[in-house]
């Protein structure tokens, strides 16, 4: 006699089959393999050399914490800033959105009130009442498509959120960086009107001298050049230090207030020192690799979802409650109906495969772009290790050079006022000394920059509770 196997162990069976199916449905989420090097490619004690705390873990009110100025213009951008407002809601959205897929899991229960009248065989008129709780095209989601488009539209909601973080540090980036210009700016303005100062006393007392006979047409031309080459300088300072203040009141919202705390000079100007790590603790920290790490989740489910639609799609609609002919005995006789609908595709003219094929190649362009985000990232952080690595020493030469060169002009003018030395001799001296202060400022601006871009590259930026006390 044939062992028949129990309906119930059947079933069984066939349950762990489906279950086993849909968790096979959705490609596994594996975090692909770097592509870059173990290590940032500087010398091994310059990347370590740095102390102090994670750049992640360093609230921005810390880092800058040396300029009261800069960092109550960052606390007002943050409050005011309509590209990281957007950038908020979009995360608000987000979140939304995921809850409405999400909810899409459970049934949706409605109640319900219907009266009707209608005419029977005979052609009297019949009334008919009916109340109760109803569902309505519930799906069963045995293969799993409502819940890999629910985790598809989390796993965006997260990609949303880390780009909302990213927003803020490009924010507090973007503002520090131009608010540094506008201080260089500012100091290239004075440097240029003092300059200008002495060129216009020195084109006096030459033209004096001109007009006495005791200098040439050559000096006089020499000492209008100069004098003209200020005011050009004086004029691209002006218009740099404008255009600067413009784009700090874009980036901080609003008009900049008048009662802002006094800020440093660019000499005065310190940023904390960031330890680099390890490449693979800078990734785990980043936002814009999280957010292209969630987007390669999306991408996966999506995948899940589209190969779920090769499989029937079980609906339910159910319905209990009660009925009567007669309002007043409406709630005396209780109702139910259940019914169940298996949708199975045969011919649909490619448009299923054509959808896996779309999610595949998502997939591909998801997976292409995390690689390139991490790419990105470390050359960020390698492009500010190098930048740490040198700037200190080239700032320490242009400063030697400045001091030179003023010494040079504080001796040409003394041999000057005693007729050791030619105008054109001190002319060339201011010129040289002039340029001279001006690369200072321009390599201080640049070392400044590398910090805050190294601060940045490193997934520091983050507003941090608590922290707003010591601004």
């Amino acid at each position: 006699m044939k062992q028949r196997f129990p309906l119930k162990t059947l079933a069984a069976a066939a349950s762990v089959l489906v279950l086993s199916a849909c968790g096979a449905l959705a490609p596994k989420n594996e975090r692909p393999a770097a592509p870059v090097a173990q290590a940032w490619p500087v010398d091994g004690k310059v990347a370590a050399g740095a102390q102090g705390q994670a750049a992640a873990e360093l609230p921005w009110q810390s880092f800058y914490g040396q300029d009261a100025r800069l960092r109550e213009l960052i606390k007002l951008a943050l409050e005011n800033n309509r590209d990281l407002r957007v950038a908020l809601l979009n995360v608000e959205q987000a979140r939304a959105l995921a809850g409405v897929a999400n909810a899409a899991r459970l049934p949706t229960v409605g109640v319900g009130l219907g009266a009707s009248r209608q005419p029977d065989s005979t052609g009297k008129s019949v009334n008919s009442y009916q109340a109760g709780l109803q569902i309505t095209a519930y799906e069963i989601d045995l293969f799993g498509r409502v819940k890999n488009q629910s985790d598809a539209a989390m796993a965006r909601y997260l990609a949303t959120a880390e780009g909302g973080r990213a927003a803020q540090i490009s924010l507090v980036s973007g503002l520090a960086s131009a608010y540094l210009a506008w201080v260089a700016d500012g100091e290239m303005v004075k440097l240029s009107l003092a300059t200008l100062a002495t060129r216009a006393e020195s084109l006096r007392l030459i033209r004096l001298k001109y007009e006495a006979g005791a200098a040439s047409a050559l000096d006089l031309a020499a000492a209008e050049s100069a004098h003209a080459a200020g005011l050009a300088a004086l004029a691209q300072a002006k218009r740099a230090q404008a255009q600067d203040e413009n784009a700090l009141t874009l980036l901080v919202g609003q008009p900049l207030p008048a009662n802002l705390p006094t800020g440093q000079s660019l000499a005065a100007q310190s940023l904390a020192d960031v330890p680099a790590g390890l490449p693979s603790e800078v990734l785990v920290n980043r936002p814009d690799v999280l957010q292209a790490e969630a987007q390669l989740m999306a991408a996966n489910a999506n995948i899940g979802a589209a190969r779920a639609a090769f499989f029937p799609s079980i609906l339910l609609t159910t319905n209990f409650g009660t009925a009567s002919s007669a309002l007043s005995e409406l709630f005396k006789n209780s109702i139910w109906t259940l019914s169940g609908q298996a949708l199975m595709p045969i011919f649909d003219a490619g448009r299923n495969q054509a959808n896996l094929d779309a999610a595949k190649a998502a997939q591909g362009i998801a997976v292409a772009q995390y690689e390139k985000a991490v790419q990105q990232a470390f050359r960020e952080v390698a492009d500010g290790l190098a930048g740490r690595a040198t700037f200190t020493e080239q700032l320490q030469a242009q400063a030697a050079q400045t001091k030179a060169e003023n010494e040079r002009l504080r001796l040409v003018d003394l041999r000057y006022s005693n007729g050791a030395s030619s105008s054109l001799e001190l002319l060339d001296a201011q010129r040289a000394s002039f340029a001279a202060e001006q690369a200072l400022v321009q390599v201080r601006l640049a070392a400044l920059l590398n910090g805050v871009n190294l601060y940045k590259a490193l997934g520091g930026g983050v507003e941090v509770k608590g922290a707003a006390s010591k601004s």
